[in-house]
Parts: structure tokens; C-alpha cells; sequence
């Protein structure tokens, strides 16, 4: 099972529905679940106690990151996944996280030069790891 940390709100009208269809779709391990958390309540927490360690594998979305293919996210999840790590994906806010916490990630992932929304960035991460899955499985939804 993946576990996504997200600083704000639940998820929009406009996102929420997109995000559920391919929720609906992921099978173990690749299936998510949601944890949202205020952005400066979620900052502080990570700053006070860090939360992920040991068999963990961290992957912080940033626009800092390195920007990959969708290939290379399921090889990532597929290889965290074979070495019995815990996925965790955090999503930040508005003002996404400080160094001193990109730092500590196995991953900074970009998913592009472009700055997104953190409600689209959500999409995103639900979008592509089923297309992770689909990846991994060998089936026709991802073409190259």
C-alpha cells in the first residue's frame, strides 16, 4: 500500500471524482491511501518528529526534483515494493516543504519545469501510479 501525506484540505469537487476513478483501479501493493493534514500543521510535524524510518521508502514531490518518466516511477515502486519498504509519497502545500525536509527523501520528484496546484499535483500522483501498476503489469494502458 501506498500512503499519500497531503498539507491542506481534502480533495476539490473538480479533482476528487478523477482522483476516486483511478483509486478504484489500483490493486495491492499499489493501492493509496490518503492522509491529509494543514500545510503548517504537517511542516511542523515533520520538523518535530520525523515519522518515516526504517523499512520506509520517502518520496517528496517538489518542483525541485529530478523530473522522470513514468517507466522509471514504476521501477522505483516496483523496487521499494521488492525490498519490503512502505511507500510514502508526501504532497505539500502552496509553499511545498523546506530544505531541511526535502533532504531527508529517498526521492524528490518533479513532475515537470511547470508549477501545479497541490489539488492537481494529487491527480497526478493517482494517475501515474496506476499507470505504475499498468507499467509493471505489462497491459496496453501506457504506450511508448
Amino acid at each position: 500500500m501506498i500512503r499519500i501525506i497531503a498539507g491542506g484540505k481534502k480533495h476539490d469537487q473538480i479533482t476528487a471524482p478523477l482522483i476516486s476513478e483511478y483509486e478504484k483501479r489500483l490493486l495491492k501493493p499499489y493501492n493509496i491511501t490518503w492522509e491529509f493534514i494543514e500545510e503548517e500543521k504537517l511542516i511542523k510535524k515533520l520538523e518535530t518528529s520525523w515519522p518515516f524510518t526504517g523499512n520506509n521508502y520517502l518520496i517528496i514531490c517538489d518542483e525541485r526534483g529530478e523530473n522522470i518518466s513514468s517507466d522509471e516511477y514504476s521501477k522505483k515502486l516496483e523496487n521499494a515494493f521488492n525490498n519490503s519498504k512502505n511507500v510514502t509519497i508526501l504532497i505539500g502545500g502552496a509553499y511545498g516543504f523546506p530544505p531541511e525536509i526535502r533532504e531527508k527523501a529517498d526521492f524528490l520528484w518533479s513532475f515537470s519545469k511547470l508549477v501545479f496546484p497541490h489539488q492537481i499535483a494529487r491527480l497526478i500522483v493517482a494517475e501515474q501510479t496506476y499507470r505504475a501498476q499498468e507499467i509493471a503489469k505489462g497491459s496496453h494502458y501506457h504506450h511508448e
